[in-house]
């Protein structure tokens, strides 16, 4: 009984905690992303004729974002009936979103104007002994193009 009630406190101390802790992170997604919106992010290979004098430098952005034990419980018992894991679905869209966040920061500290060629890497950190994810990793990386006028870093 005793393991049962450990089990429901902290089941109920992840969910609340890691459900403040994400609204948290979402308003400050929000709040940058409406800052950086000027600065031109695409996965297009190729800059515009316009940029084609700008000078180029990789910029990045990488987090490391960990799951609470709320989404590891909701994952395990999930992957049971199966089907979308929406816990899992929104660690990786903060991940993806703040990468992109500091990877726009970086292009800013550089002068740029916009980014072309935006990719991604991610990886899986930490999988509590093998039996879940832990923590993810996501990687933004591209192109950044400032004016010819700007000197490079």
């Amino acid at each position: 009984m005793e393991q049962l009630l450990t089990f429901l406190v902290l089941l109920a101390l992840g969910f609340g905690f890691g459900r403040w802790a994400e609204k948290r992170h979402y308003r400050s997604i929000h709040a940058r992303e409406a800052i950086l919106r000027g600065l031109i992010v695409v996965p297009d290979r190729m800059p515009p004729i316009q940029y084609q004098q700008y000078n180029s430098n990789l910029v990045t952005g990488s987090v490391v974002v960990s799951v609470d034990y709320f989404k590891t419980v909701a994952a395990g018992l999930r992957s049971f009936i199966g089907g979308r894991i929406g816990a899992y679905e929104s660690l990786l869209d903060r991940a993806r979103r703040e990468a992109i966040l500091r990877m726009q920061e970086d292009a800013l500290r550089q002068g740029a104007e916009a980014v072309f060629n935006l990719k991604f890497e991610t990886a899986r950190i930490g999988q509590n002994a093998g039996k879940g994810l832990g923590s993810v990793e996501v990687l933004a990386y591209g192109t950044a193009l400032i004016p010819p006028q700007h000197p490079l870093p």
